[in-house]
């Protein structure tokens, strides 16, 4: 615990609540991050900034407020947090605003989360340099003549964050977070430039493959999107890669929030406990994943970290829903929103999957689309590779999949043995059967 921000935060309860607030909740965040590119073999962009911000949340007479400032002096913040009281009492009222009842702070996992790299003091600005600049030249090697431009990108980040309430919570975090990347782009036929990247994240520095191989990925996946073609409209498999299956998520996790279920902006509103997907589809929110990028204590509520199965063979068995909404919908609280998403993998790799297939589409990345909560229609562009034989044979892009999301999942017919773990989505490849793909 950072004894001078749990100080702070203490004082400013007591100030806020001394100055006519009913309760209130304080968090104090501190963060440093770096973040670099390069282009051309020379710096393009380089950011470096400490902050530090408390926001004060306000219950007062029925009403609501949450407001912010990055001035933690106190003289200051008794100026600031008495305004904010007073300014609370000009809202409109909203019976639905309190805090959490103090049970749901119960039960606190007692375990170290490993969140934090122990080695992120000794990273040094030569150290950063030197990983981006071996990103972009890896990529230039690699991808010869054929390469037009390479961004490499790298960021590191320590945040910490304490946070209490009037009402007896108490909650610090601690963590530290890196990504590195590049986006290339190729010279193909005519005027074609496809452009592909590579981008990874982790909690800890050493976790992360080297930066050679980040950008010598990056340029291979680059490199295999040349002659790519729109073929004629088709129904056929098609493996969704691994790092890919979450933008597919996207329209179901919008659907489970309690938000969109009390806007009834949620085809997936009436279907807790009844199938939605295939029986190979499970899917695990678990905050408490040691190691894992979206892994916490405790959620913005205060409420103690669990790790739920919100879909099991199929059936929607949970959504999210916060204190909030909780007492809207009146219902059982669970969270407000996800931490590590994991599908558990299955037992094939992928080249293993393609020869049973024999004939379909590996799907290497989207483009654009939409998707509608309410009805759960998607459409969305394609690029990736057509297989046959068991093999890639041609690089495809300009193709569309579209359809309801209650009438895509039952498709899926299997999953991959490959998860992607440089994400908070712990997400293997998916293999969908009979699925139209629209080109020509």
């Amino acid at each position: 615990m950072n004894k001078e921000l749990h100080d702070l935060a203490g004082w400013s309860v007591k100030t806020a609540l001394s100055s006519g607030a009913d309760n209130c909740r304080v968090g104090i965040s501190g963060e440093r991050f770096v973040q670099m590119s390069y282009r051309e073999r020379k710096p393009e962009n380089i950011k470096e900034a400490s902050t530090r911000e408390l926001v004060v949340e306000i219950f007062a007479k029925g009403r609501y407020s949450a407001q912010s400032t990055s001035d933690l002096r106190r003289n200051a913040l008794t100026d600031f947090i008495a305004k904010a009281v007073a300014t609370t009492g000009l809202l409109a009222e909203d019976p639905y605003r309190a805090l959490p009842d103090p049970k749901y702070y119960e039960g606190r996992a007692d375990v170290d989360l490993k969140i934090i790299d122990p080695d992120y003091p000794q990273l040094t600005a030569g150290d950063r340099h030197d990983s981006v600049k071996t990103i972009e030249e890896a990529c230039l090697t690699e991808g010869g003549e054929k390469i037009i431009t390479v961004t490499a990108m790298a960021q590191d980040t320590h945040e910490e964050r304490v946070v209490l309430t009037s009402n007896g919570f108490e909650g610090y975090a601690n963590g530290t977070s890196y990504w590195a990347g590049a986006r290339v782009t190729a010279q193909d036929e005519g005027d074609r430039r496809p452009a592909g990247y590579n981008f990874v994240a982790s909690v800890a520095r050493r976790k992360m493959p080297s930066p050679g191989e980040i950008g010598a990925v990056a340029a291979r996946r680059t490199l295999s999107l040349l002659g790519a073609k729109k073929l004629k409209t088709e129904t056929l498999p098609i493996i969704v890669e691994n790092r890919n299956v979450p933008t597919l998520l996207g329209a179901l996790l919008e659907a489970m929030s309690g938000w969109n279920i009390h806007q009834k902006r949620s085809f997936l509103a009436d279907k807790k406990g009844q199938k939605v997907a295939s029986e190979h589809l499970t899917l695990i929110d678990d905050p408490l994943l040691v190691g894992g990028l979206g892994s916490r204590l405790f959620d913005g509520d205060g409420f103690a970290a669990k790790k739920r199965v919100m879909i099991e063979s199929g059936v929607l068995k949970d959504f999210y829903v916060d204190w909030y909404y909780s007492r809207k919908l009146d219902c059982e609280p669970t969270t407000g929103g996800s931490s590590n998403l994991i599908i558990p993998p299955g037992k094939r790799s992928v080249a293993e999957i393609m020869k049973d297939l024999g004939r379909g589409i590996y799907i290497t990345g989207f483009i654009g689309g939409n998707s509608n909560s309410t009805t759960g229609d998607a459409s969305i562009g394609i690029f990736g590779h057509l297989f046959e034989d068991g093999k890639p044979t041609q690089a495809v892009a300009e193709m569309n999949i579209a359809d309801n999301q209650l009438k895509f999942w039952p498709r899926l017919i299997e999953v991959a043995n490959d998860p992607w773990v440089y994400s908070s989505r712990r997400t293997p490849s998916l293999v969908f059967a009979d699925v139209v793909v629209a080109g020509v």
